[in-house]
């Protein structure tokens, strides 16, 4: 592989397995900005959202293996693109993730956990609710973190789902399904956390079938590189989140 040069105007996700990729694509087709979003997989282990398997998919080893290639890739900002084998570590387990992903690449880091409790700030949305594929068990570990950020989650609910290569295959309805399911009268927004999630597709769909900003974990996730990047990128068809220049 030719390596190619640094450059801040890339983004590198470092991804899970195998299920929703090709929103990362998607997304950068969409955002129309002179912005690349090159993404290295990692190996899972065994697909399950369950616990102890998350928290080895998200072990430091694990995530270290997919550094070199990503650097290579000229990533100037790396995001670990996974919301559960990242909350499961808690807000303090999941902060050092970070910091060691930051420290092994020499590159700024965060996760698609953060990418979410930062995204919220930027709305201004002080209650939220989850719309979450994964059993409610983890959903509930969820919710831990997104306290622990300062936000009021009146509303959770878990689907149930063990795999990712499942969540990887629902397409439109399901999702609109799984997002209204979710709501909550008094959230000023819906969040769908897995990024074994398609949503990149559905974006306006969401938004404009609930009424308020829906927030979802591949979307987040290139926001919150963007982010990191200090580059702001308005799209409204991507949704609240990018329909104002946000610091």
């Amino acid at each position: 592989m030719a390596e190619a040069t640094v450059t801040d105007a890339a983004v590198g996700f470092l991804y899970p397995g195998y299920s929703a990729e090709d929103d990362y694509p998607r997304l950068e087709a969409m955002l129309a900005a002179d912005v690349r979003l090159p993404l290295v997989h990692t190996d899972i282990g065994e697909d399950a959202h369950r616990v102890d398997a998350l928290l080895e998919m998200g072990s430091a080893a694990r995530l270290a293996a997919g550094v070199a290639a990503l650097k290579a890739l000229g990533a100037g900002a790396v995001v670990w693109a996974c919301t559960s084998a990242s909350f499961v570590f808690g807000w303090e387990g999941a902060q050092e993730q970070a910091r060691e992903l930051s420290r092994t690449t020499g590159l700024p880091a965060s996760s698609t956990s953060f990418a979410f409790a930062h995204a919220i700030r930027a709305l201004g949305a002080d209650r939220v609710a989850i719309a979450a594929t994964y059993p409610e068990d983890v959903a509930e570990h969820f919710t831990a973190f997104l306290k622990a950020s300062g936000a009021e989650v009146v509303a959770m609910r878990g689907s149930g789902i063990i795999t990712a290569a499942e969540v990887g295959t629902w397409g439109r309805e399901e999702v609109l399904q799984l997002a209204r399911q979710g709501d909550h009268p008094d959230a000023q927004a819906v969040l769908l956390p897995d990024t074994a999630l398609h949503t990149a597709a559905y974006l306006g769909d969401l938004e404009r079938e609930l009424g308020k900003p829906v927030l979802t974990a591949n979307q987040v996730t290139v926001w919150e590189g963007l982010r990191l990047l200090d580059r702001s990128v308005l799209r409204p068809d991507l949704g609240a989140l990018f329909a104002s220049d946000m610091p």
